[in-house]
């Protein structure tokens, strides 16, 4: 069995080893024990190594939740055909078409944005 782990729970782990392995930097230095010192530099970048590895391969989307991104609506055929029939019965009447389609795109965007 697989169990993910979170990249927050990666990041919490990360910190609590830099931090022990800073202060094992200081305490290993001030007790001149250049051999204790360098293992725990080591293991803090080995930390922080993993912690950029494991941000590099999580999504933007995924950081924080284990959830992705809802597929977009399936297009409503009928519905896109009468936004065209409409459109074509504002530009029959005069208006500028230009103007009518950029505001069928704002419209288009306030629905998306709405949703949220």
């Amino acid at each position: 069995m697989t169990t993910a782990v979170s990249t927050r729970a990666v990041r919490r782990v990360v910190l609590a080893v830099c931090v022990s392995g800073i202060a094992g930097m200081i305490v290993a230095s001030i007790n001149d024990n250049n051999g204790a010192a360098l293992t725990f530099g080591l293991l803090t970048t080995v930390a922080v190594v993993c912690l950029v590895v494991a941000t590099a391969v999580t999504r933007p989307a995924g950081i924080g939740t284990a959830e992705p991104e809802p597929a977009p609506p399936p297009v409503d055929e009928a519905q896109a055909a009468r936004v065209e029939d409409l459109v074509g019965g504002l530009v029959a009447a005069g208006a500028d078409e230009r103007a009518v389609r950029s505001l069928v795109r704002e419209a288009v965007r306030l629905g998306r944005t709405g949703r949220s």
